[in-house]
């Protein structure tokens, strides 16, 4: 009753409030007694009805959720399951695995009775969903209408992912259940096989340019989409040796960084693709290297800072083919590229070669002691694809130009979609406020204020931290009253409230008159302790022998309160103080 969120709901007297998963405001249902009297759609922060409704559909927070009846037959089928299994495991002689399988669906079974959920209950699921041992799993695919299209974009990786997903997942799970860890049931919560998948595909768009064998053997048409509008032809194939081939590939580095033009170098190996990075770094090349334990956001900003040219070459190994689009390459090379292999496939050269093909400066370079079957096919296909578009430029008259694409950052996009504010009611956004008035934002922010207040009252301190996070966003980004700028602005009044001879505007003293010489002024150092302003504290800082001189003796000249150096991670040195210090009594 203290919160109500996302998938939850809230029952006071005879109003029930419901807020799905997937919806912004609250459903309120008002009863009279067994009768509803009214449904409502109200806005969660301001409780303000919105719009009334007939009907309203709420679907369930989970997708394992089953009526008691067959939740009840579900663990009758689970319990006999899991005898027959622990009595198969002790006849061979698995104490072990048979006690730790009973333990373990006993605490589940227990779960589901007492809260209708447990955690891993998906590996219940055919038991939950009455299917057949051995039988096909629900997917979405089945609630898509009859004339449903699929495409499948780089379909040449996409297709193999879908073959093994079954293979994988089974060889997972076949362990566990070897091992009591989960019962033989469990191996039918499960993805779908290939041939249920393309069962249940009745239309498909396999998308490629490199289309594996399964996609040319049951494509009705092949459309080859190979002329571009900007006329960039396909780059051309230079295949030298592999003796001295780095210092070929680092003068043709050396030729490219001088146009102020990017490179890209695929090796086989991991440890040469780290010595290759480390050689070009000692010779004064600006290089990345591009491995696999980079992560996806890591890695668009690194192909983001190679376009920009904050580094001119990088190396990978199999993370510069498909869906990299470097307008600024002009040089691929290619090392060992006679090696036959996944890495050194024809369409994996293909593809590795398309990325020089978004400049008309484009070049690649095979370094290989042999012409293998996959370099003849990359070479041919290349060569066939540039004389299309060389044909297609000379019938329309179309001059090649390099493709113009801006450089933009994805992760600012992501940034900026995660930290989107909130719309609150009275309502003006933060990106708008820059045109409104400092004493309307001033405004807003005291309406907020008051809203947060009403939240926190009516037991909302979500919305209410929420309302207070608005808030630090106006005064922050808006009205510039970050900590920094109070620092200085408490920092300037100290320093006028010192000049005046007080701190909080009351009258400076003064040393009784007839006391020998007239009381000696310490000059105040750069710090404002606790001891200047509460008299008979001793300062945290300050030895033993920093004694102040007794006001009716004169001073020893020159004498200063000794201190130790500042050690600013005891206290902030965050005010500094010029004028003089109040003297200390006694």
């Amino acid at each position: 009753d203290a919160t109500l969120g996302r998938a939850k709901f809230r029952v006071r007297g005879d109003t029930l409030e419901v807020q799905p998963a997937g919806e912004e405001t609250i459903l309120r249902v008002e009863f009279f007694g067994d009768e509803v009297e009214r449904i409502a759609e109200v806005d969660p922060l301001t409780g303000e009805i919105l719009a009334e409704r007939n009907e309203m559909t709420i679907y369930p927070a989970t997708h394992y959720v089953t009526p008691a009846d067959k939740l009840a037959e579900a663990i009758r089928d689970i319990e006999v399951e899991m005898e027959g299994r622990c009595r198969e495991l002790e006849a061979t002689g698995k104490v072990l695995e048979a006690a730790r399988l009973r333990q373990r669906t006993t605490f589940d079974l227990e779960m589901m009775r007492e809260v209708g959920f447990c955690s891993g209950i998906e590996n219940y699921s055919r038991h939950l969903s009455r299917r057949e041992p051995g039988s096909r799993p629900w997917t979405l695919l089945d609630y898509f209408p009859a004339d449903w299209l699929l495409v499948v974009d780089e379909s040449h990786m996409s297709i193999p992912q879908v073959v093994g997903m079954y293979k994988n997942d089974r060889s997972r799970k076949e362990i566990l259940v070897d091992f009591g860890f989960r019962l033989p049931s469990a191996l039918d919560n499960r993805p779908l096989t290939f041939e249920e998948f393309e069962t249940s595909v009745r239309q498909a768009i396999y998308v490629s340019a490199t289309p594996g064998s399964y996609e040319r053997e049951r494509a009705d048409k092949v459309v080859q989409q190979l002329i571009r509008p900007t006329g960039v032809v396909d780059p051309h194939i230079t295949v030298l040796p592999t003796k001295g081939q780095i210092d070929d590939l680092l003068e043709r580095i050396q030729g490219r960084v001088k146009k102020k033009e990017r490179v890209i170098v695929t090796t086989l190996t991991k440890r040469m693709a780290e010595e290759l990075s480390s050689y070009l770094e000692e010779a004064g090349i600006r290089v990345r290297y591009l491995h696999s334990e980079i992560d996806t956001l890591e890695r668009i900003e690194i192909l983001r800072d190679l376009r920009l040219g904050v580094f001119d070459v990088i190396v990978g190994i199999n993370l510069l083919r498909e869906g990299i689009d470097l307008p600024e390459v002009t040089l691929v090379a290619i090392l060992d590229a006679d090696k036959e292999g996944f890495l050194r496939s024809a369409w994996a050269l293909i593809q590795t070669v398309g990325r020089a093909a978004r400049n008309t400066g484009g070049e690649v370079v095979f370094y290989a002691d042999k012409m293998t079957d996959s370099m003849k096919t990359a070479i041919s296909e290349t060569d066939r694809r540039r004389a299309i578009q060389e044909q297609w430029n000379i019938d329309h008259g179309i001059t090649a130009t390099t493709i113009s694409k801006p450089i933009r950052d994805l992760n600012d996009r992501l940034k900026s979609v995660a930290e989107k504010a909130d719309t609150y009611a009275g309502g003006k956004r933060g990106g708008a406020l820059s045109e409104v008035g400092r004493s309307e934002i001033e405004k807003l922010v005291k309406q907020l204020e008051a809203q947060m207040k009403i939240a926190s009252k009516a037991l909302e301190f979500e919305r209410a931290a929420a309302i207070r996070d608005e808030i630090r966003m106006l005064r922050t980004a808006v009205l510039e009253e970050d900590a920094a700028t109070a620092i200085e602005r408490a920092a300037e009044r100290a320093a006028r409230e010192a000049q005046g001879g007080s701190r909080r505007g009351a009258p400076a003293k003064t040393a009784p008159q007839g006391i020998g010489a007239a009381a000696h002024t310490l000059v105040a150092p750069a710090l404002d302790t606790a001891a200047d302003w509460l008299p008979g504290l001793r300062d945290e800082h300050e030895e033993e022998t920093g004694t102040i001189p007794d006001a009716g003796q004169p001073p020893a000249a020159e004498a200063p309160v000794r201190r130790r150096t500042w050690d600013p991670s005891v206290t902030p040195n965050v005010i500094k103080r010029r004028g003089e210090r109040p003297k200390r009594r006694g």
